[in-house]
């Protein structure tokens, strides 16, 4: 290990003592209490100012493995929009520790995938898994193998693991107390039927969230898949909520790809975005500030859920996957505002 720059120098940057990152350097900060995130903070700019060389002529140890130097992301769609708009960020991260990065489509009805996860340690040092790539099954093979891993947009209640979400209650907060203001009463919740399983959490949530405000009637349920050439059922369940005595004020959609073709459905019923019905979703999509209207939606805070991943995957691989604390991280969206949701009414 050779060393270019002192620890004063290093504490300096990060407005810390030099006692502090000498602790952090020499791997005897949890025994004299230094918090987690101080750790990574220390840890990371250590490395990306070249503190951990490869091995020296003095053929000294480096605390961590050098190679592969690669962390691998597994998703389920490399399409999904999710995945898109994260991947910069993350790449970003991970280049100013030194680390490579690379995305691994998962398909679920492959088996093969099983034994694949056997080899990940010679190709990655660290391993993202995005939503339900998350699965049981791989998430207890990598914790068999001590492997360093933090999940992504997927929270299991039945592990304690590293895992960093958009906080989805309050995200259904900011969203329920926008309906409020906006004095719409009726509301219903659009669910694509294809994830309808998947989307449990997040209508218990939103529904949740709209209970709290007493002017706000309980809200209607619809699934629908759009991409069904039989849906006339569906499309006749939409048209029930979007007639008295209900008579839909506003549609929340849970998915960015559903908001597409219900703007096409509803401009073919002759009905106008937002004076006859409004729109919202719960996540954004690409081109939504181009859309006629433009969506109010739901934005991630990616830069810092990539941040919090970098930081928590390089700590899970300085301690060679055996890390004492696991870290649950939940970071606010933003609500981005447009002309979909409609204006302030004065009642």
């Amino acid at each position: 290990m050779r060393k270019k720059f002192k620890n004063k120098d290093l504490a300096a940057k990060l407005g810390v003592s030099g006692t502090l990152v000498s602790l952090v350097l020499n791997n005897k900060a949890d025994k004299h209490g230094i918090r987690k995130d101080t750790q990574e903070r220390v840890l990371a700019l250590a490395r990306q100012l070249g503190f951990f060389d490869p091995v020296s002529d003095k053929q000294e140890i480096s605390p961590v493995e050098e190679k592969p130097g690669v962390i691998g992301m597994i998703v389920p769609y490399v399409s999904d929009h999710f995945v898109i708009s994260i991947t910069p960020y993350l790449q970003k991260a991970f280049a100013s520790i030194g680390m490579g990065f690379s995305i691994i489509t998962k398909d679920l009805n492959d088996q093969r995938f099983e034994r694949f996860t056997g080899a990940f340690r010679k190709f990655f040092s660290g391993m993202i898994l995005v939503g339900s790539a998350g699965d049981d099954l791989t998430v207890r093979t990598l914790r068999s193998a001590d492997y360093p891993f933090v999940l992504l947009e997927n929270c299991p209640l039945n592990h304690r693991l590293n895992t960093v979400c958009s906080d989805i209650a309050a995200g259904g907060v900011l969203v329920a107390n926008l309906i409020r203001d906006l004095g719409y009463r009726n509301v219903v919740i659009l669910s694509d039927r294809r994830y309808a399983r998947e989307d449990a959490d997040i209508t218990a949530l939103l529904e949740q969230s709209l209970s709290l405000n007493q002017q706000i009637h309980k809200p209607q349920f619809i699934e629908i898949d759009f991409y069904n050439t039989d849906i006339i059922s569906d499309h006749g369940k939409l048209d029930d909520i979007l007639r008295p005595p209900y008579r839909t004020d506003i549609i929340i959609s849970l998915r960015s790809d559903s908001v597409y073709p219900l703007m096409s459905l509803l401009k073919k019923k002759k009905l106008r975005i937002p004076h006859d019905i409004a729109l919202i979703s719960m996540e954004e999509g690409p081109g939504f500030d181009l859309l006629f209207s433009p969506v109010t939606c739901l934005r991630k805070p990616f830069p810092a859920m990539a941040s919090k991943v970098a930081n928590i995957l390089w700590s899970e691989i300085k301690n060679s996957g055996r890390g004492k604390f696991r870290r649950q991280v939940n970071l606010s969206p933003e609500l981005i505002i447009r002309s979909s949701c409609g204006s302030l009414k004065t009642t």
